[in-house]
């Protein structure tokens, strides 16, 4: 690694050392690093636990486990200047050990690190905001062989490297990251590359090796539930289009659980949501600043009895503080997997979501236009 000189146009090899010799060590530093950074490894994952020991009869415990988003378990086993020879046959144990856990292991899992680390969170709230869902029930967690092993190491030896390659053409998702000190100064950097599979060749490699993996995983209940979805959504525009209603004209149907049309506010959408046990309409404000959706929350919560009277119901306000968003909802209870409800379903959705749109289109906009939230066009 080098540093560049701009003014003297030159580059200087900037010092490559070792751990050891800065005194940083496995569990107080490179393993803290990555928790509380955890896409340095290339990918959004969740910290479930770590240091976590809860195998039947064994006091061996696994530096981290994670999950990614497609719902899989992540073995993170990290070493700092040398891999070791049984690294590979250690992570293999401690994803076999991991294989087996269920939906409920994993979130009780996950609940007594947030309680330890992060002040008690809820661990149902945190997976199902990690994986973008409303409700937990509708994803699969740690699905058929789908556990993946990572290995973070300064140097790996020939035998893990031989191993990690002979585990991909098997099936078996492994990567390694080498991860590097380097000084410059005083100061303290820090290079992390993937270095198995090769990233120019990783996806052709995981590919090919995982097909049946993935062709299972495809299988099941959530590609039942993402084609259920899908036909809810082409009923629900049908009948939109017969009922005149025009705010869904241009889009199609998805398998989300959700739909969003426009309100000429950019990222302030009108929203149907089709869920197991509810329909909602909701008007959704997810600007890209945090504090433009509180403001326009609160803009619109001093209108909250006109509002509520042009659209004939109380509803649920959600200012959200804690997060990004913030959310205006009206829902009713609906066994919306029951093809049977849907006729009901389809009823509701087309009658609330003309009423959203007429009792809150023109006081949004008029709110937007004062600061000028609208765009050109609308995203």
């Amino acid at each position: 690694m080098f540093r560049v000189d701009r003014t003297a146009n030159r580059i200087s090899r900037l010092t490559q050392k070792r751990f050891g010799d800065l005194a940083l060590r496995e569990r107080d530093h490179l393993q803290e690093w990555l928790v509380h950074q955890p896409d340095a490894l290339g990918e959004d994952l969740l910290i479930l636990q770590k240091e976590f020991d809860g195998f039947d009869e064994t006091r061996e415990r696994l530096d981290l486990l994670a999950l990614d988003k497609s719902g899989n378990l992540v073995v993170i086993e990290n070493k700092l200047d040398d891999s070791g020879r049984d690294v590979t046959w250690q992570a293999l144990k401690y994803a076999a050990y991991v294989s087996g856990l269920t939906r409920t292991q994993i979130v009780d899992i996950h609940q007594q690190y947030l309680d330890r680390h992060c002040g008690g969170k809820n661990a149902t709230q945190s997976i199902s905001a990690f994986l973008e869902v409303e409700d937990l029930s509708e994803v699969a967690l740690n699905p058929g062989n789908g556990q993946r092993i990572l290995f973070v190491a300064a140097n790996f030896r020939r035998e893990v490297t031989a191993t990690a390659l002979w585990l991909i053409s098997r099936g078996i998702a492994v990567q390694c990251f080498r991860v590097t000190p380097f000084a410059m100064g005083d100061e303290l950097l820090l290079d992390l590359q993937q270095i198995i599979p090769p990233p120019e060749a990783a996806d052709y490699m995981i590919g090919v090796s995982s097909k049946e993996v993935e062709e299972t995983a495809i299988q099941g209940t959530q590609k039942r539930r993402h084609d259920l979805r899908q036909q809810f959504w082409t009923k629900a525009l049908e009948r939109l289009r017969a009922d005149g209603v025009k705010l869904f004209a241009n889009i199609s149907p998805t398998k989300d659980h959700w739909l969003n049309a426009g309100s000429g506010v950019s990222a302030c959408r009108f929203q149907m949501i089709f869920g197991q046990s509810e329909a909602r309409v909701e008007l959704s404000l997810a600007r890209s600043e945090g504090a433009e959706n509180k403001w326009l929350f609160d803009q619109l919560f001093t209108r909250r009895a006109e509002l509520e009277a042009a659209f004939g119901h109380a509803m649920e306000w959600r200012r959200m503080d804690d997060k990004k968003q913030s959310r205006i909802v009206y829902a009713k209870d609906f066994d919306g997997y029951d093809k049977d409800s849907w006729p009901d379903m389809l009823d509701w959705l087309s009658e609330h979501i003309r009423k959203l749109e007429i009792a809150f289109s023109e006081p949004l906009n008029k709110i937007g236009r004062a600061i000028n939230l609208q765009d050109e066009s609308e995203d």
